[in-house]
């Protein structure tokens, strides 16, 4: 089985308030963008599940690896045969892109699918909430306004398919410990749920992530990303999540702008594609 890990993007990100178990109560909207990882899960040679992983480089050994504790999570529920699991990474690490919470999500749903193990998506997104904030999300993998911790979701109406997406992360990476002690919790101003049924070309000013406040004064160079991506033709440009990657939603034509972007930022990862998403099934 072979399966397709995407990344996501957070438009508009709340942090309104420091829980009393340290965890911060949120408001954002995840929205699922056609950025890449791939996948494959096989029938195990040996006794033991493994992992092997290709691409970008990943800091962690393989049995802490999000894939590893999918698999152990849902083994205890409905105990699985081993399997050999491929992971070739293309999403980058420390983006704020959710990269890792994907490739969690779609194994419980690939394995799920290729034992034929009967789990409902509620069921499968409870499994995923146990192995991180963002691995639910990825289950329905659609536009969803997302409250508590993130691992509250509400289905949004909102359609993007219309738009071109350019991802760039420069060359550094944000610790969620760094994102979250500089972030001050506030309730917000604008209902971000109104905001974001506004047009696109609206959203500039009144779509904040409340994380770029505290990070761009740290990070420089990731606040000079948005600015360049406005000054691109950017009809709206954020950080997702805690960053470091910055996103710009254009009106161009992707290819001209996939040209574009890699000539103005050689240095960076980069991802230009047209807003559109195949959920997998």
């Amino acid at each position: 089985m072979i399966l397709f890990p995407n990344a996501k993007i957070n438009l508009g990100l709340n942090v309104v308030r420091r829980r009393p178990d340290g965890y911060h109560d949120l408001e954002t909207l995840f929205y699922p963008v056609p950025w890449r990882d791939i996948l494959e899960i096989v029938p195990g040679k040996n006794d033991t599940a493994t992992l092997t992983v290709t691409g970008r480089h990943v800091d962690c050994p393989p049995e802490k690896n999000l894939v590893m504790k999918a698999y152990m999570a849902l083994n205890k529920i409905s105990p699985l045969p081993p399997v050999d699991i491929y992971l070739h990474k293309v999403i980058p690490d420390g983006a704020g892109l959710g990269g890792g919470s994907a490739d969690a999500a779609f194994t419980l749903a690939g394995l799920d699918s290729m034992f034929n193990l009967g789990h409902s998506r509620e069921e499968l997104a409870d499994i995923a909430t146990t192995i991180g904030a963002d691995c639910p999300f990825f289950i329905y993998n659609t536009p969803m306004l997302a409250t508590g911790i993130g691992n509250i979701f509400t289905p949004m109406p909102l359609d993007l398919s219309s738009m071109t997406i350019a991802i760039v992360k420069p060359r550094v990476s944000v610790s969620t410990k760094e994102a979250y002690s500089g972030v001050k919790p506030m309730i917000p101003a604008t209902d971000l749920r109104s905001t974001l049924l506004d047009p696109v070309e609206c959203w500039n000013g009144n779509l904040k992530n409340d994380f770029e406040e505290s990070i761009f004064p740290l990070h420089p160079e990731i606040d000079r990303v948005k600015q360049t991506l406005y000054a691109t033709g950017a009809v709206y440009a954020a950080m997702s999540g805690s960053g470091a990657a910055v996103f710009g939603l254009f009106s161009a034509d992707s290819d001209i702008l996939a040209d574009r972007i890699n000539s103005t930022f050689p240095e960076c990862d980069t991802f230009v594609a047209p807003l559109t998403l195949q959920r997998e099934k």
